[in-house]
């Protein structure tokens, strides 16, 4: 079983469909949704918004907002 790489970012646009667009810290733009654990909790999530990021091992363009950073 291949392991998700994490990652920092920031969010710079939301999209239709509860997903988001996350610029990472390595300058790579990816599109994200929110982990059911953080949906749970209600996260408000802004552009401009840092976030943690897990990237799919399968498609690097796509992954799962884990939590918002203050």
């Amino acid at each position: 079983m291949t392991k998700a790489k994490t990652a920092r970012g920031t969010i710079d646009g939301v999209l239709p469909r509860a997903l988001y667009r996350v610029r990472l810290d390595s300058g790579e733009e990816i599109t994200a949704s929110i982990s059911s654990k953080a949906r749970q909790v209600t996260v408000k999530l802004l552009p401009g918004d840092g976030v943690t990021v897990e990237i799919s091992p399968y498609d690097p363009t796509r992954g799962r907002i884990k939590e918002r950073l203050t």
